[in-house]
């Protein structure tokens, strides 16, 4: 457990790392390449470690170097495994790897950790069966541990229901160009989280990949294609941002955070627009992007593209004048934890008005007070209340480690705002 320290913040400049979605990816994408690829500031982190430790059981080799990572493709042959690949909690390492073993040889069995046996991946499982792929969920319940037997893809049309995880689609695309005919895909439901189809769509096409899109509905993936090696650059992370950006708008400090690009295809970089609604000033430089914070005034916002922001948001709607609605975010139900049960009540605990619905998250602002903040083992509730204790006495953080998910050098940057 970890004591944070009311103080009085500075103006200041902090770096995040590399972004997960994109580092997942361009992984992926350059062990299917065809030769060595060069990922510059890709994140380390235990989401992307289990990542690159499957594509190393999948007969991948990586190096790491100093800022980044080495990736010897193979041209889209994966070998076979004898053992389980063990992901964790890492739901897009789960998903996105289920679709990468339908194009390897022989049988491989993906599964993770207890709470991974209880988020959802049916509809992708029925996606890839209508490609021909042969493809169980072990407990016959649509949730991990998957058995994949791998083969030739031929490619045909498929239908998917992607109401419960954008990380379904975005697995089809990125193994599409290895099947022999393409695939068109139609999204039937959703699609939640949009952002990160885009995030899917542009490291394909980084990496040399060809595709049609109808907006969010119809995707055609010519097959026979083979990802481009070539040395490739992992931008900032607007997830991780978010924490310092609302750290800014909390306490009336201006915080820049560099690296992170305006026109970013990260859903969480329009979160600084609702920062802007919400009573904040915002600069959009060259270098990155800076808060500063004014008097907060409560929001209704849809987050259904910016599920990673919700507990910030909600945080941030804490301290602010009035009662503010998040909705469309009935899908972090099953995210690291029950989000939306997380949230309400550690925002209880610290005597702030805080209800669900089945689809909205309702926060009515006060003046919070400490409380001893329970984390679920989710890296994104212990970050988003850390912000909390810049500006109120007597908050803890239980299982302050679980934030090497995806920021392990969370804490280090967090003190840099102390000055």
């Amino acid at each position: 457990m970890i004591e944070i320290k009311q103080h009085k913040i500075n103006n200041c400049e902090i770096t995040v790392p590399g972004s997960k979605s994109f580092t997942h990816r361009m992984l992926i994408a350059a062990a299917l390449s065809d030769g060595v690829s060069l990922i510059n500031n890709g994140l380390i982190s235990n989401d992307t470690q289990m990542t690159m430790a499957a594509l190393e059981q999948m007969g991948i080799r990586i190096e790491s170097k100093t800022d980044g990572f080495l990736v010897h493709g193979r041209g889209g042959y994966l070998d076979s495994c004898d053992s389980p690949i063990h992901l964790g909690n890492s739901g897009t390492s789960v998903r996105l790897l289920t679709a990468v073993a339908a194009i390897g040889k022989g049988t491989f069995k993906i599964t993770g950790s207890q709470r991974m046996g209880e988020r959802p991946i049916q509809d992708l499982l029925d996606a890839l069966r209508q490609l021909g792929v042969s493809v169980r969920s072990l407990n016959n319940n649509g949730y991990p541990p998957v058995e994949v037997t791998g083969g030739t893809l031929f490619g045909d049309k498929v239908a998917i229901n992607c109401e419960k995880s954008s990380q379904y689609l975005s697995a089809l695309l990125l193994i599409a160009p290895y099947t022999e005919n393409g695939i068109e895909i139609t999204v039937t439901k959703g699609l939640v989280s949009r952002p990160y189809v885009d995030m899917t769509v542009e490291v394909m096409k980084t990496f040399g990949a060809t595709l049609t899109r109808e907006g969010y509905r119809k995707f055609k993936v010519p097959g026979a294609q083979v990802y481009r090696t070539g040395e490739y650059w992992v931008e900032g992370d607007c997830s991780q941002a978010t924490y310092f950006w609302s750290a800014a708008a909390i306490t009336g400090t201006r915080i820049k955070v560099l690296g992170i690009k305006p026109g970013s295809p990260q859903g969480d970089v329009r979160f600084v627009d609702l920062l802007n609604k919400m009573g904040c000033r915002i600069f959009k430089e060259t270098d990155g992007i800076s808060v500063l914070g004014g008097a907060l005034s409560a929001i209704k916002a849809d987050l259904s593209d910016m599920p990673d922001s919700v507990p910030t948001l909600a945080l941030v709607a804490a301290f602010a004048e009035g009662t503010s609605v998040i909705y469309n975010v009935a899908h972090l139900k099953s995210k690291e934890s029950n989000r939306l049960t997380a949230v309400v009540t550690e925002l209880n605990k610290m005597g702030i008005k805080a209800t669900a619905t089945d689809n909205a998250l309702v926060v009515k602002g006060g003046k919070p007070c400490g409380s001893i903040i329970d984390t679920y083992n989710d890296h994104r509730i212990a970050m988003s209340f850390a912000i909390a204790g810049l500006n109120v006495p007597g908050v803890y953080i239980r299982d302050e480690g679980c934030v090497e998910k995806s920021f392990p050098d969370f804490w280090q940057v967090f003190e840099e705002l102390y000055g």
